[in-house]
């Protein structure tokens, strides 16, 4: 029966309409309004969270916004210096503009419950939001097009709900210079007060900083090589180094602020989290990988290891191992980490092995790529964090002298050139000159011999694009035993060398 009954209410359900008004609190608006006009410190108690387009009454709206601008322009915001900037012909319940601003002011509330006003407007507002987000959740349930899968209209959804979670708004569109302006130069302050004056979360590789001013926010860093150059572990470190380096703190509405290093998100497509984290901990600990799984250590060693253990335990760093992603599962789950635990910082190894839409596949890998690595650089933005995103190099290289690599080397490379903000190639030629080694003894092998010393324990890191820096290489030391990259000591700086 119960079963029937439901089968029934599927298919006929109740369409009786009925109107009930969105929920506000004008009330709660009025006194805010009050006390910042009475006393302007409230404004800052309330600014880091509420915005204009919070208020459900479009003159509070307007009013807080002029509030905002004399505010921050270091002007004091009162119903005298506010009432110019309102239409003269403005009438709110019969009350002229002026009448209405001094009304507020004096039934303002006591500047103490200022912030518990404005949390209850943010939190009004969001159910607004939310309310906007499931009416058009079930219209476009009831008249999805036939090429709309659920699964496409879940996440859409997801996405929605995220940048109502990060934003309090979902609105986009356009918005005025001045506020860019204020953002970037928030961003050159921040870097004043960084640790090595970046603008940039910090890689841990000061040359490599020094090149790029650190990992820029919303750019897709694309990281390259052919097998056997050490691009996975060159990811491993950067992101090793920046969610140890983590310090953070939280803000007034509840969000996660990191103030140095970051939290860090890491798709591993190829290896399981067991191997990625054998690989970090062998970085580490200077331990070579086979002898941790093979259990060839000795118990200095083993303390070295638990110990390092459990220091990384406390770290900020999540990896998600799941193998044939696709590109909007990827997004979605990245999305639901900032949400839950912040993000700074995303690596994905790597780009082929995700894949698109089943329209674009259809239409050839080359498309399915492109589609790729344009969401890629759009979560990218969404999120306001770099992404780190490793990519495959053609064969192309094998069949030059010089192996270094190109931009014209990438796979399927027009849309990953295309859509990159800084495009890294990793190259070590040790690799490469190990494979042709003479026969001992002979004039060859002598010359081979003085190449792999120059070259031994080095690599490259090539900046093959950098939208916002120069281009150029940047030496690296490798220890290959344990995949680990770091500064190469400069000679001009080393001790001077004691001579017999």
């Amino acid at each position: 029966m119960a079963v029937d009954s439901l089968a029934r209410k599927i298919a006929a359900p109740d369409r009786a309409a009925t109107f009930r008004a969105p929920p506000h609190n004008i009330e709660v608006e009025q006194a805010l309004l009050g006390a910042i006009l009475v006393n302007n410190d409230a404004f800052y108690r309330v600014s880091d969270f509420l915005e204009p387009a919070h208020f459900f009454e479009p003159i509070h709206a307007k009013i807080y916004e002029l509030i905002a601008s004399l505010v921050r322009a270091g002007k004091t915001a009162t119903p005298v210096t506010l009432k110019t900037f309102l239409p003269a012909d403005l009438d709110v319940a019969g009350l002229t503009g002026s009448q209405y601003l001094a009304r507020l002011a004096a039934e303002a509330t006591a500047v103490i419950n200022a912030m518990d006003y404005g949390r209850t407007i943010y939190d009004l507002a969001l159910r607004r939001a939310l309310i906007g987000i499931g009416e058009e959740v079930v219209n476009e349930a009831y008249d999805s097009p036939v090429d709309s899968s659920p699964r496409d209209q879940i996440e859409a959804a997801e996405k929605s709900l995220y940048e109502l979670a990060e934003n309090g708004r979902y609105d986009g569109g356009f918005q005025r210079f001045a506020d860019a302006l204020t953002a970037a130069v928030d961003m050159a302050a921040e870097a004043y007060q960084r640790d090595g004056s970046l603008s940039g979360i910090a890689s841990g590789l000061k040359d490599l900083d020094r090149m790029m001013g650190g990992l820029q926010r919303s750019d897709l860093v694309i990281i390259a090589g052919r097998p056997g150059m050490g691009k996975t572990a060159f990811a491993t470190n950067l992101a090793y180094n920046i969610a140890k380096a983590w310090e953070g703190g939280v803000r007034p509405d509840g969000r996660i602020e990191s103030t140095n290093g970051g939290i860090v998100g890491f798709f591993s497509l190829e290896m399981s989290a067991e191997q990625l984290a054998t690989r970090i901990l062998a970085e580490q600990t200077e331990i070579a990988s086979y002898k941790i799984r093979r259990g060839e250590i000795e118990p200095a060693d083993f303390d070295r290891l638990a110990e390092t253990a459990r220091e990384m335990e406390t770290i900020p760093l999540y990896i998600d191992e799941t193998g044939g992603l696709s590109i909007a599962q990827l997004a979605a789950r990245a999305r639901r980490l900032k949400r839950q635990r912040g993000l700074d910082l995303l690596v994905i190894d790597y780009i082929q092995l995700l894949s698109g839409s089943s329209k674009r596949a259809s239409e050839g890998r080359v498309q399915e790529i492109t589609e790729i690595t344009t969401n890629l650089k759009a979560l990218a933005k969404e999120l306001a964090v770099p992404i780190l995103a490793l990519s495959q190099l053609s064969r192309q290289v094998e069949s030059r002298d010089d192996k270094r690599p190109q931009l014209s080397d990438l796979r399927e490379s027009g849309s990953i050139e295309q859509d990159a903000d800084v495009v890294l190639f990793v190259f070590r030629e040790e690799y490469y000159l190990k494979n042709r080694e003479p026969r001992p003894n002979t004039e060859e092998f002598f010359k081979w011999q003085e190449e792999m010393d120059r070259v031994h324990g080095k690599a490259e890191v090539i900046i093959g694009k950098q939208r916002h820096g120069p281009t150029g290489t940047v030496q690296l030391q490798f220890k290959a035993e344990v995949t680990r990259f770091s500064d190469l000591a400069d000679e001009d700086k080393l001790p001077a060398r004691m001579e017999d």
